[in-house]
């Protein structure tokens, strides 16, 4: 179990009569026919649910799978489903570190890599920035400095991982019973980093288009992989659209600064445009401060604010038709009586 990255926050959740009735299992791999689950002499496919993800911890009930809890998490990670709905889509579970990756050539992108940090801040995981692909770029320490601006407390480790020297700079996250998890955009490296790491082949992997640097989509399904280290990696698709919602802590976090600047502004609910005593009006026209990293700032705030607030008026929605039916269902007893 403890392979399975099994710990005692799990374990508090349960009891002897729990465990020997419906044993716990560990989401190893979301695939579209169903979720694959590991456990102590458990290894089968349950039908998919909305409720759990890869990473998920259930407590197995084999007469009726559809019937597993699902424990309770220490992080998740997740965003806006793509299209034109406002529902959430769970990515991973349980992740204790997400290895944010990155190529260091056309795909590099900030506010991108701002969307990652904040989505696994407020996740519960801890980011770490891996700009790969290091062989092929004349300059990598420009990249690494674009990425070590992002905020002071995300590591960025360079590498190239077909040189075997991932392991080594990466081993202070590779301990055992750890879930790490590989995210970013198609064609960074993720899963090349995840056969660096399994010293295998253990993820099929494409070059990207040499017009642009753009990835290839290689990865299909989200799924935990065992390394030699004992920690588990978490290979995940490209995601092309990383759209945060809930995420406002998060956010916070990766622009603590900004926030600070903006505490001292005179009105509470400055906007930062016009307003007089704007605090970061006038770091801008100071220099001190990079407005571009304002707008991108302002521009994930917002954002948020506007997923949230779909969220939560879909909530209230579900909330009001539920307790419509409950009282239809109530006076239809009432009136059988």
């Amino acid at each position: 179990m403890q392979r399975l990255g099994w710990q005692p926050h799990f374990a508090q959740q349960t009891s002897i009569d729990d465990i020997s009735r419906t044993p716990p299992v560990r989401v190893v791999a979301v695939h579209r026919s169903g979720l694959r689950i590991l456990g102590d002499g458990i290894d089968t496919e349950i039908p998919p649910r909305l409720d759990a993800t890869v990473g998920d911890w259930l407590l197995f009930e084999t007469e009726c799978p559809a019937s597993s809890r699902v424990l309770q998490r220490k992080s998740l990670f997740k965003r806006r489903a793509p299209g034109t709905g406002r529902q959430i889509q769970l990515i991973a579970a349980n992740v204790d570190t997400a290895f944010i990756v990155s190529s260091c050539n056309q795909d590099f992108n900030v506010a991108r890599l701002e969307r990652y940090v904040a989505a696994a801040f407020e996740a519960g995981a801890e980011p770490v920035i891996v700009l790969t692909k290091l062989d092929l770029c004349p300059d990598p320490e420009r990249y690494a400095s674009g990425a070590g601006a992002i905020s002071g407390q995300v590591p960025v480790v360079l590498l190239n991982a077909l040189s075997g020297e991932a392991k080594t700079n990466l081993t202070a996250w590779l301990k055992p019973g750890r879930t790490i998890a590989c995210l970013g955009s198609s064609g960074v490296g993720k899963s090349t980093l995840v056969n660096a790491l399994s010293g295998r082949q253990a993820v099929a992997t494409q070059g990207i288009r040499d017009n642009d640097d753009k990835g290839r989509h290689t990865t299909t399904s989200r799924q935990l992989h065992f390394l030699p280290d004992g920690c588990l990696m978490l290979d995940t698709p490209g995601m092309r659209e990383l759209q945060l919602a809930d995420a406002e802590e998060g956010i916070a976090e990766v622009f603590a600064d900004l926030n600070a600047l903006a505490k001292r502004c005179r009105f509470g609910d400055c906007r930062h445009e016009s307003e007089p005593g704007c605090a970061v009006r006038a770091a801008i026209e100071a220099g001190t401060i990079d407005a571009a990293r304002i707008a991108r700032w302002r521009k994930l705030v917002r954002e948020d604010a506007f997923n949230s607030a779909s969220l939560a008026e879909r909530r209230a929605r579900d909330r009001a038709f539920g307790k419509m039916v409950r009282s239809v269902v109530k006076q239809q007893e009432k009136d059988q009586k």
